[in-house]
């Protein structure tokens, strides 16, 4: 079953097509690994948040509770008890946050006379592409550094497929970035060294809190690359519907997903239509069925797990602890 799958996993990645219901079977999973006893971290990064609406309640940019032993039918079968906690990444806030940090580091290290330029450049980075993908990287590498210290699993819920696969080449591209920055300031720290031995100034501080700064951000970024690309500790669930384009879409993101190293632990065909309830949801579920062939035939070696159409609206624990117990069956 799904659950099982994912039972060794430190870091649980959901993903997909926009509009296939990643948010309720990201919440679903967190759900039925905290009802088995796990301390679980369930963190938005798509812009448009929904694990409030989903769950009921307020949910901000730091952890909040979203399940507690009381809310879970099983939460002391393991000898623990579980807990989800949840987490909604604001985007806007955490690109001030950022930028705050860096001006704070510029006008530590820039002379007095480059902090006004420094800060017009700044204003421009706010808008610059990348600005916003680098910043909510960041916050995915601290939900995984907090998932380590204070939980047992952390499930993203993720943004539509293609701004989740830019993150996810993301820690790999700005830790070879960071690498060049660290050699081209050995080189600028040799060449300053020779200066200052003929009497030329001293920059030695500055250089010093430079380089910390660069080899921690290089230090997170490559952590984050390895813990995404290891399968004993990461995996990524597709979520899809058993349409045509969104087939074609989760046969493209599991090509991508493998090339970065990323371990697709199962595909979820979601919503699937009832076989018996009528000839219109009957002649749908056929359609259905020959769509799941094919992705089966192109992906054989991954786990798809189908979950039905529910009744009602998917709002709140007992509707989730519903959608949780369809995840129990085993994968065809």
């Amino acid at each position: 079953m799904l659950l099982d799958l994912i039972t060794s996993r430190r870091v649980v990645f959901v993903g997909g097509k926009g509009g296939g219901g990643k948010t309720s079977i990201a919440a679903a999973l967190a759900l039925g690994r905290a009802r088995a006893g796990a301390r679980v971290l369930l963190v938005s990064t798509d812009p448009a948040h929904s694990l409030g609406h989903l769950w009921d309640r307020p949910v901000g940019d730091e952890p909040v509770r979203l399940a507690d032993p009381g809310d879970l039918a099983s939460g002391a079968a393991s000898g623990a008890a579980g807990h989800v906690d949840g987490l909604e990444i604001d985007p806007e806030r955490t690109v001030e946050q950022h930028l705050s940090a860096v001006a704070g580091t510029m006008r530590r290290l820039l002379p007095e006379r480059m902090h006004a330029p420094a800060a017009r450049h700044l204003d421009l980075a706010r808008q610059a592409p990348g600005t916003h993908e680098s910043a909510v990287l960041e916050r995915i590498a601290e939900a995984v550094e907090l998932g380590e210290e204070a939980y047992d699993l952390v499930v993203f819920d993720t943004a539509p497929s293609g701004h989740t696969l830019r993150l996810l080449a993301l820690p790999e591209q700005l830790t070879t970035w960071t690498e060049t920055l660290l050699a081209n300031r050995d080189r600028s720290e040799r060449f300053g060294a020779a200066v200052r031995g003929l009497g030329g100034g001293e920059e030695t501080d500055r250089d010093a809190e430079l380089r910390r700064i660069l080899v921690r951000r290089r230090n997170r970024f490559s952590r984050l690359r390895e813990v995404v690309t290891d399968p004993a500790r990461t995996g990524f669930v597709v979520v899809l519907t058993a349409e045509l384009l969104p087939i074609a879409e989760t046969m493209e993101m599991y090509e991508k997903l493998t090339g970065l190293g990323v371990d697709v632990a199962a595909l979820v065909a979601n919503r699937r239509s009832p076989a018996d309830a009528g000839e219109l949801l009957a002649r749908r579920r056929g359609q259905e069925d020959e769509h799941l062939a094919r992705l089966r035939q192109q992906i054989p070696d991954v786990p798809l797990l189908d979950v039905p159409l529910l009744p009602g609206d998917l709002v709140g624990t007992k509707a989730l602890t519903a959608l949780t117990d369809q995840l129990a069956p085993s994968p065809s």
